[in-house]
């Protein structure tokens, strides 16, 4: 997510966002300074960089983290917080694509990115207000009848937690007229993300992983003891794990050049009275609608509506984040007009033109995984854990995802901004019309 703010007084070096503001951990790590030295140095502490070094470290490995901000501070920590299973594509597009036994590989992992959350939530006892149940809200006959298709084609593959919801269900998950029905995971859930992955880094810590805040990467010199440089220092090591995503700058053009940052936007009211936001969302799931540039909103631990949504192609944010949301948010829930916005922040994740991540080898040594697409809670922290695996000498898995195709925007960097806008406008229309 985009770094246009950085004034949150709470926690300097974030957002200005609720969860920087409410964050458990604000201790700020050093710089890294001088010669280091580590079996896996991985660039990047979001989801995926933590989740791959929280792996490593469970099995033995020295770990060092390089962060060039804070960490969590990208898309990591300021997402919409809702923990949903699978993948940015369904697994009927991914066996279209791939064909049947990419698909039914990848259905296998799809819901291990949640439970790997939970397990590392109960096992390490990270305080990151953990709540079960996701509802997908539909606003047309159309888009039930997509629902109904996923849910069976998502029981093939072993899951078993959906359930259809019909439009005079709806009010059992979310009060507003908008929603002809839906569809519930139970499997679903939300959290704080910063606080998710600030547990899951003190985690790491814990096992003698060190991590550096600040501290940029400027340089890769691989080879089969490949070196990593920042302006005030440098971590030797056996392997390398690229993991910055949208902040990674322009250090490795051969990933970047084949994503792009896209931008997002959430807000967070003043706390509400308790009994109104339990009128809205009466079973504290967390929601998100099915229009291709969708809105996603849930319940805070004390009482605020999170609501987020619109997109920035390229990483743009609009001027004025509140006036992009908040008409929104009052078209579901008018009773909210006269609430106070208490926060409001942007931020950039990573697009792949497949919408399906990136992973692969830029050497024996240096392994990367990026592009999650808007789907990253839970595939970050599966791709993490499988990067672990694969420099532990267990790389099934990541020869699986691998092996995906990794595609250029057409059109490279100077147009793949207003060809992606157009297919959205598209889709965008496609939604208005009901078609």
């Amino acid at each position: 997510m985009s770094d246009q703010i950085r004034t949150n007084t709470h926690n300097p070096g974030h957002a200005n966002s609720w969860y920087a503001a409410s964050a458990n951990d604000r201790r700020i790590r050093p710089v890294l300074e001088g010669e280091e030295v580590a079996d896996v140095c991985v660039i990047g502490a979001g989801f995926t960089g933590i989740s791959a070094a929280l792996q490593l470290a469970e099995n033995g490995f020295s770990v060092i983290v390089l962060e060039g901000e804070r960490i969590g501070f990208g898309a990591s920590g300021r997402n919409g917080g809702q923990i949903v299973n699978g993948y940015s594509r369904d697994l009927e597009t991914i066996a279209r694509r791939y064909g049947p036994d990419k698909a039914l590989k990848l259905g296998q992992m799809s819901l291990e990115g949640g439970q790997i959350i939970r397990d590392r939530v109960a096992k390490y006892g990270i305080r990151c207000g953990l709540v079960d149940g996701g509802f997908f809200a539909a606003f047309t006959d159309k888009q039930v009848r997509e629902m109904a298709g996923v849910k069976a084609h998502w029981e093939k593959h072993g899951h078993t937690g959906l359930e259809m919801v019909s439009k005079a269900e709806v009010g059992q998950y979310v009060k507003a007229d908008r929603y002809v029905g839906g569809m519930i995971d139970r499997l679903g859930g939300h959290i704080h993300p910063l606080n998710l992955v600030l547990g899951e880094a003190a985690a790491v810590e814990s096992l003698g992983g060190r991590i550096f805040e600040n501290s940029r990467v400027t340089g890769l010199d691989m080879g089969a003891n490949p070196v990593v440089r920042t302006a005030k220092g440098s971590v030797k090591a056996k392997y390398v794990l690229v993991c910055g995503n949208a902040y990674l700058g322009q250090l490795l053009p051969k990933i970047t050049d084949k994503m792009m940052p896209v931008s997002s936007q959430v807000m967070a009211t003043e706390p509400l009275d308790a009994q109104l936001i339990e009128e809205l969302l009466p079973a504290n799931y967390c929601v998100e609608d099915a229009n291709y540039v969708l809105d996603y909103y849930r319940r805070t631990a004390d009482n605020r509506l999170l609501y987020g949504g619109g997109i920035g192609y390229g990483g743009q944010d609009p001027a004025d984040l509140t006036g992009v949301i908040r008409p929104n948010m009052l078209k579901t829930f008018p009773q909210l007009a006269g609430a106070k916005i208490d926060f409001a922040w942007s931020g950039n994740f990573a697009l792949t033109l497949t919408r399906i991540p990136h992973m692969g080898k830029l050497s024996d040594t240096v392994y990367f995984s990026h592009g999650d697409s808007g789907h990253g809670v839970t595939t970050t922290h599966l791709l993490g854990k499988i990067l672990g695996e694969a420099v532990a000498g267990h790389a099934g898995r990541f020869d699986v995802w691998s092996s995906l195709p990794a595609l250029p925007f057409p059109g490279g960097k100077t147009f793949r901004v207003p060809l992606t806008l157009l297919g959205a406008w598209w889709y965008g229309l496609r939604d208005r019309l009901g078609i």
